[in-house]
Formats: structure tokens, C-alpha cells, sequence
């Protein structure tokens, strides 16, 4: 996955491309599909792009095999049990395999294969090169070399030689695969994954190219990619992305905001709830695999569980969770209706200047300093009131004062530690007061949009506050 803010004017091209709207592709027809591929990206907190290890959430370079395959093996239970997945896809790159880390990351992907999960494999660049093109090609064929030794027989790893290769033309993306498969020609094909062209959005070319019959295909969905605010607009951007090549496609990626509150059994206004039961539907209707993006990455907002105590997994959105178990064929429309949604965050509005607090870029990171936006409903703008008052976005990340709490200081979005200045009253009077300090209020300038602390007037507009 690409963090959005970093992808703007990928996503800005893309979202071009699906205006005006592309005609509806038929539906695929061929073999039985690949629906058996119920999945998560189990993912690094740096978005699996690194010059060194990339280390999933939970695991640890100071760990050997033995650790490794118990903590590993307790994470893909808890996928299985509180997911319902049975494939999980993992990062690879040449720092990662036949090196020290090497011996014990196995532990993880044999933790996965002895439990019966699918285990995708897939390579991803460094963090100082991200031009889609394999940062070496001779490290790469290493790579891949001792990958495939070791698993080249394991019915359970299906291998994806390169995540994203948006710097490849389809001609050089098509002879660079056809060449990885006469390379390990031992591999069944029908365990070789293609990524689609450019950020893996369009399967066609690669899904027509007769050198690489036989392969699955490797698709990407974000809902980031445009502003659709309905399932039928959301399908007519999807569908011609996969043509007729559904039967053999995964979607190996595909995630939204889970950490905000959103409510998926709605389907029609928002962009992201729009778009996630568009892509279920589409995955349920033709048979196509879903591996959702991530299913376990600490700190992002699109994680479908977050890890506590002894390796136990919690879901972040109980409704989010059902629309993607219905995608994936578990379960039917009813039982889909009858949970309950999850609760909403809310937006708060400025009294003074009709505009939203907002998270830029649907930043995560801890030190990201709040602003204004105009209002547009998205999850960057959805706060919820915990018990202990704290005024958190995401569900984890709290707001905080940036440095000492004083008049004129910032705010930012911070770790959730529980401390006084990070927990905050709304009033009657409409403020919005600290705890640690019930003298400042949250407030914005009279003449310009900016978020401040300020001493509390209940009688300024710029210091009055709305939810909803």
C-alpha cells in the first residue's frame, strides 16, 4: 500500500482516468475462480518499504526461528479466529532472505503453512528508491532463487514476484515475469501471482499476454484513488480494471479507514463505505480472492485488527469486518443486516468559519499538527470521545498539545498515553476546554483558519464547536 498523501498525483491520475466513467466490462467467465484466497496483508509498520529487514507487526529481528514460528503461529490463529482468514501475504526483499533475519522469518511463514494458510509472498523495494522497478536485479534473482528452493514445493506459497512495478512498460513488465517463470519453471504456474501494470490497478494487459497463461493475477483497489460516492460509480471504475479476467484475478490488496468509526452496512454517500461494498460485491459476484490491506500493521488507519495482550488480535470495526466476510463469501445478506454498526466518529465544525478539524493527508503518524478543511465527511475529520474524555481520532491516535501547553501553541495527533493535556471537555457553552488546564480552550483565529489553544471566552465564536 501507498500512504495517500504520498500517492497524490498517482491517485489524481487514476481518479482522471475514471472520469468520465468507463462503460461496464461483462462479468468474467473461466474456471472456478480464486475465491479460496480469504486474506490479509500482514504488513511492516513502514509500509513493507525498507533498505533493511522488513519486519511484520508483532514479529522482532532479535528473535529467533523457534520464537518467531510460537508468536507467529498465535497471530495466524488469531487471523483465522477473529478474521475468518486463511491466506495471509507477506513482504520479502533481498535484506530479508539468506540473511540472519532469513532464519528465523521462516519461522513465520511455516507457522502459516502448518496451520493450512495460504502464504503469498511478494517483493518490495527499498525505502530509497519506490520507482517500481526491482532496486537490483541481480540481488533480486537471488532473492528469488533461495525463495524458491525453499518453498518452490510447498503447495501452500504462492509466489508474487514484484508488489507495484508502475516503472515498467507492460512490454518490460511481461518479458521480466516470462523470464522469472522460464527461471523457476519448476513452479506450477497456477502458484505464480502477476502483478497488474502500473500500482497493480489494471489486470488486462498482463492478463492477455500469452507468455504468462497459466499465472493468477494480482490486482490493487483503494478507494482513495477517486471521490465516487456510490456503489454503481465504484463498479464502473473497478470493473474495466479486470475485464475479463476475473476467474484468475486476486485483489491482493484493497483496504479503507476501520480506525474511524465508519459505518459499512451503509453503502451510498461516503466514498469509503461506497467503495468497500462495491469491491465485495464485485469479489462475491465473479468468485475473486480478497486479501485485504492490512490486516495487521501497527499504526494505520486501515488495520483491520490491532494487536494487544499475549498476541490477541481485536477487530477495529465489527462492520467493516462483516462487509469483507461477506465479499468473501461467509456470510449471507442477512446475517450481513443483522449486526450492528459501528459507532460513528464525528466531525467538529468551527461556529466561526463552517469548517472541519482535519488530520492532513490521513496522516497516522504521532507529531502531525491538526488544521481546518472544508467538511467532507472523511475519516481525517471523525473524532470520538473516549471514557477518559481524550478527544482521539483513528480510535488510537489522541489529540495533544505540540510542546508545552500554552496560549498560541499548536495541536497535533499523538500516541494516547492517558496524560491530562491530552484529555479534553466539550461544553455546554460549545468550548472545548483542557483538562490538564480548564483556563484554555481549543480556538481558531478571527480572520484566518488555523487550530490554537486560546484562554477560554464562551462568548468568541472562534472558540465555539459543533459535532455533526
Amino acid at each position: 500500500m501507498r500512504n495517500p498523501i504520498g500517492i497524490a498525483v498517482a491517485a489524481a491520475l487514476l481518479a482522471a482516468v475514471a472520469a468520465p466513467l468507463p462503460a461496464l466490462a461483462a462479468p468474467s467467465t473461466g474456471p472456478s475462480g480464486t475465491s479460496e484466497f480469504r486474506g490479509v496483508n500482514w504488513a511492516d509498520p513502514r509500509d513493507n518499504y525498507a533498505a533493511d529487514e522488513v519486519v511484520p507487526s508483532g514479529l522482532d529481528t532479535a528473535d529467533d526461528y523457534r520464537t518467531t514460528y510460537a508468536r507467529a503461529s498465535d497471530l495466524v490463529l488469531e487471523f483465522r479466529q477473529e478474521v475468518g482468514a486463511n491466506t495471509v501475504r507477506l513482504p520479502i526483499n533481498p535484506s530479508s532472505v539468506g540473511t540472519d533475519w532469513w532464519e528465523s522469518y521462516q519461522g513465520a511463514i511455516d507457522a502459516a503453512t502448518r496451520h493450512g494458510f495460504k502464504v503469498i509472498l511478494s517483493y518490495w523495494e527499498g525505502d530509497d528508491a519506490k520507482d517500481g522497478r526491482a532496486d537490483d536485479q541481480a540481488a533480486f534473482d537471488t532473492m528469488w532463487d533461495t525463495v524458491v528452493a525453499e518453498y518452490g514445493k510447498n503447495p501452500l506459497v504462492y509466489f508474487e514476484p514484484m508488489n507495484e512495478p508502475f516503472g515498467y512498460t507492460l512490454d518490460e513488465w511481461v518479458s521480466l515475469t516470462s523470464d522469472w517463470l522460464d527461471d523457476h519453471s519448476d513452479v506450477p504456474r497456477k502458484r505464480v501471482i502477476i502483478s497488474g501494470t502500473g500500482y497493480n490497478d489494471d489486470v488486462t494487459g498482463v492478463g492477455a499476454a500469452e507468455e504468462l497463461e497459466g499465472t493468477l493475477l494480482s490486482l490493487h483497489f483503494y478507494g482513495f484513488w477517486a471521490n465516487h460516492t456510490s456503489e454503481e460509480e465504484w463498479k464502473q471504475n473497478l470493473l474495466p480494471r479486470i475485464g475479463e479476467y476475473g476467474w484468475r484475478t486476486v485483489v491482493s490488496e484493497a483496504g479503507s479507514p476501520m480506525t474511524t468509526g465508519l459505518n459499512y452496512g451503509n453503502h451510498e454517500g461516503d466514498v469509503y463505505t461506497s467503495y468497500l461494498g462495491a469491491l465485495t460485491e464485485v469479489a462475491r459476484d465473479q468468485g475473486i480472492g480478497l486479501v485485504y490491506w492490512p490486516g495487521l500493521r501497527t499504526n494505520d488507519a486501515y488495520t483491520l485488527t490491532t494487536l494487544g495482550a499475549d498476541n490477541q488480535l481485536e477487530v477495529t470495526n465489527e462492520s467493516g469486518l462483516a462487509q469483507i466476510q461477506w465479499g468473501w463469501g461467509l456470510l449471507e445478506e442477512e446475517q450481513l443486516n443483522d449486526l450492528p454498526p459501528a459507532p460513528p466518529g464525528e466531525p467538529l465544525v468551527s461556529v466561526k468559519h463552517g469548517v472541519c478539524v482535519d488530520v492532513p493527508g490521513f496522516s497516522t503518524t504521532a507529531g502531525t499538527t491538526l488544521g481546518l478543511w472544508y467538511c467532507n465527511g472523511g475519516g481525517n475529520q471523525s473524532f470520538d470521545w473516549t471514557a477518559e474524555h481524550e478527544l482521539a481520532v483513528y480510535g488510537d491516535m489522541c489529540v495533544a498539545p505540540v510542546g508545552a501547553e500554552t496560549v498560541g501553541g499548536s495541536l497535533m495527533i499523538a500516541d494516547c498515553t492517558g496524560a491530562l493535556d491530552q484529555q479534553w471537555e466539550l461544553n455546554g457553552d460549545l468550548t472545548i476546554s483542557s483538562v490538564a488546564d480548564p483556563g484554555l480552550c481549543l480556538a481558531t483565529p478571527e480572520n484566518e483558519w488555523g487550530l490554537t489553544l486560546a484562554p477560554c471566552d464562551a462568548t468568541a465564536t472562534t472558540q465555539q464547536w459543533t459535532r455533526g
